[in-house]
């Protein structure tokens, strides 16, 4: 006979409770206004910059997230900085809020298992991101056809929608570390004030230090030093995720880093990557990426295992 108890039981159940909470919220609908405003700014902008400046271009999808016109920036910079907030925003008080509402004894003594709230929030939220960049995605994807008056093809889809997963990537990663700061500190506060300085050293503070460290070490304008600047860059997201999005919106990429004048022999500049070399690419960068979810994950899931109730 089949068992009644799994180790999944009541996943559907956190996961949909979740989804409603994330997506009814007054901070979600303020978030997803602003996403949705700033993105239709910069896709008129780059609209109006394609008709002007674009002449022949057989990847003119991609260039509506990368074309700007001053002041306002490209899409990509939004998707930026947007995203990451959006996760903060999402994971902060995702279980601390428990503690303080004094609802989580109520939930575990139902047969729920901790890993499965833990997986459930984290579904949810993951549910409730991907409602959010489809429309978005749906939005570029329109004002294409109606600025160009032609479907995309089948390559430059495929580059949005990777880079879409990416994009998902990156604000999971966010949530996971407004989560697990959520389950150290038992002030929502607290746990807001973490994750929004860690994303500020992240994404302001650590290019000049791997800058000042590659410097002291490798000395000035040398070669060893360029590249100890790109691996301690690297350790942020936030490069990891540029890179992935210049390899995947950019075809003519081909390196990512410092690159010797005998790498580029015989190599046609220029000339667009295919799809698969484009992956090949970033497969470093996404295997990070990753990792760094299971890692976020599984350091939550042992904190809050440790926890008294």
């Amino acid at each position: 006979m089949r068992r009644n108890d799994f180790a999944l039981r009541g996943l559907r159940v956190v996961t949909v409770k979740e989804l409603q909470d994330f997506t009814g919220s007054a901070r979600m609908v303020i978030l997803t206004a602003l996403i949705l405003i700033t993105a239709a700014s910069s896709l008129y902008t780059a609209t109006n910059t394609m008709k002007t400046v674009v002449s022949e271009d057989e990847f003119l999808l991609l260039s509506l997230f990368t074309l700007s016109r001053n002041p306002v920036p490209s899409l990509l910079s939004f998707l930026s900085f947007l995203v990451p907030l959006t996760g903060i925003a999402m994971g902060f008080d995702v279980v601390n809020s428990e503690f303080q509402n004094r609802t989580l004894k109520r939930v575990l003594s139902q047969p729920i298992h901790r890993d499965v709230l833990l997986f459930g929030k984290a579904v949810g939220a993951l549910g409730a991101m991907t409602v959010v960049l489809l429309a978005l995605w749906m939005l570029v994807i329109g004002s294409a056809m109606l600025v160009l008056g032609l479907p995309p093809s089948t390559e430059q889809v495929a580059r949005a929608l990777a880079f879409y997963g990416v994009t998902l990537a990156f604000g999971m990663f966010w949530f996971l570390v407004a989560m697990f700061f959520s389950v150290v500190f038992r002030q929502q506060a607290t746990s807001a004030l973490v994750s929004l300085g860690l994303w500020l050293l992240l994404t302001v503070f650590w290019s000049m230090i791997a800058q000042v460290v590659a410097t002291a070490v490798g000395g000035v304008g040398s070669f060893q030093a360029a590249r100890l600047e790109v691996l301690l860059s690297r350790i942020s997201p936030n490069t990891l995720f540029a890179e992935s999005a210049l390899a995947l919106l950019s075809p003519s990429t081909r390196t990512l880093g410092v690159v010797m004048f005998t790498q580029l022999e015989g190599a046609l500049m220029g000339s667009p990557l295919p799809f698969g070399q484009s992956l090949l690419l970033i497969w470093p960068q996404l295997s990070a990426l990753v990792a760094l979810l299971v890692l976020l994950f599984t350091a939550s899931y042992v904190v809050f295992q440790r926890q008294e109730l």
